[in-house]
């Protein structure tokens, strides 16, 4: 741990609903360790500006990263190639009517430069509850009655924070996203929260935002 008396100490939760504030974090974007994944936490931290993200053999991690990867719904980059997909009837989209099957791919699909998954069954098992409250939503892509890809994440409003999304033949995780991200324009949300920064994402439209700036967004909508 830096030892730099400019740099806040790490925060381990207990049992109180609580966290501390997002400029607390580290400069990798480590805010705090320990609590739960109750709903009630869960839904507490993204409208905090936070996420959990930690893998089979760490303590529950809270990060809330500067900057933060966004995409404004409007600015969504279709490529030639993708806007004929979009027109085909290659894919079927559906909303909401797989959504363990959805996040079970994302959990076992092989990444490149990755090894393991962060998805973990405790994991799993706390979205899936959020999903019965209404708070976390599927989008699933169909090929010949086929689910060959799809995304998950929480809605909370006028921001949907994005938490993963898979393919299993070309083309079919990014219609999935064109798919959301013109429907949230439409909903006239504000954002999709990205997270952090992936090239794959970059490509799309994402964009870094200083954590300050999308925690306006977040809390006032500007």
């Amino acid at each position: 741990m830096n030892t730099n008396d400019s740099i806040n100490p790490l925060t381990f939760l207990d049992d109180r609903l609580k966290f501390p504030p997002v400029e607390n974090a580290s400069p990798e974007g480590l805010l705090a360790v320990g609590g739960d994944l109750s709903p009630e936490r869960l839904i507490l931290a993204y409208r905090s500006g936070i996420f959990p993200w930690f893998d089979i053999d760490s303590p529950i991690l809270w990060w809330s990263p500067d900057p933060r990867m966004v995409l404004f719904p409007s600015r969504i980059r279709i490529s030639k190639s993708m806007r004929k997909v979009m027109k085909s009837d290659q894919f079927r989209l559906t909303r909401n009517s797989h959504f363990e099957s959805v996040i079970e791919h994302c959990s076992s699909i092989k990444r490149t430069g990755q090894h393991g998954t962060w998805i973990t069954a405790e994991i799993r098992e706390a979205y899936i509850e959020l999903h019965k409250k209404g708070y976390a939503k599927s989008y699933e892509v169909w090929e010949n009655d086929q689910l060959v890809g799809g995304l998950y994440g929480i809605d909370i409003g006028h921001i949907f924070c994005g938490e993963s999304m898979f393919g299993k033949v070309s083309n079919a995780s990014k219609f999935a996203f064109i798919k959301l991200a013109q429907e949230l324009e439409a909903k006239k949300y504000t954002l999709i929260d990205c997270q952090m920064h992936t090239a794959h994402l970059e490509s799309m439209g994402a964009e870094e935002m200083p954590r300050k700036k999308f925690m306006g967004f977040l809390k006032y909508g500007l």
